[in-house]
């Protein structure tokens, strides 16, 4: 499997002009013409916006210009304008999807417990860390994390049914 970057570019300029798109529209809600005092609310909203979608829709533009003129045909100038092949695809799925799973986890059995497992999982799975250093440094960072948000920012993050059956609210 071989993306192109012509094709990212399109698909990162789809997204920033979906982006546009629901700026203007939030804008419109809240009045976009040019009042009696002056500017409605959302009348420099609207403008960003719409500079948002012109600048992705120039984006569009160029990558399909890059495409026809070959510049990015699977093979040409020895995958020099490829974006995404098989390798660096295993790779980000090897750290994104431990990402997601310690978004499940963390929504299921609270954040500290997903973040601890992440932790662990990237040092000793990924990085190649003994499994004590891993599992002391998941506790570590637990801990400061836990220490900074809920002591000393005052900010409760989700504890999840373990921790509170230690009483840890």
């Amino acid at each position: 499997m071989d993306i192109s970057r012509s094709t990212m570019d399109i698909a990162a300029a789809c997204a920033t002009a979906a982006v546009g798109a629901v700026v203007c529209y939030g804008a419109t809600l809240n009045g976009i013409a040019w009042g009696d005092s002056g500017p409605e609310p959302g009348y420099f909203p609207f403008y960003v916006g719409g500079l948002i979608i012109l600048g992705s829709a120039g984006t569009i533009v160029q990558a399909w210009r890059r495409r026809a003129a070959g510049h990015d045909r699977p093979g040409a100038d020895a995958g020099a304008d490829s974006f995404l092949d098989g390798e660096r695809l295993r790779t980000i799925l090897a750290f994104f999807l431990p990402i997601v799973a310690m978004v499940a986890v963390s929504a299921w059995l609270g954040l500290y417990v997903g973040m601890a497992l992440y932790i662990f999982y990237a040092l000793r799975i990924a990085a190649g860390f003994r499994t004590l250093t891993a599992a002391l440094a998941a506790l570590a960072v637990v801990a400061v994390n836990f220490v900074i948000f809920e002591k000393l920012f005052m900010v409760p993050l989700l504890k999840g049914p373990i921790l509170e059956a230690f009483g840890i609210y």
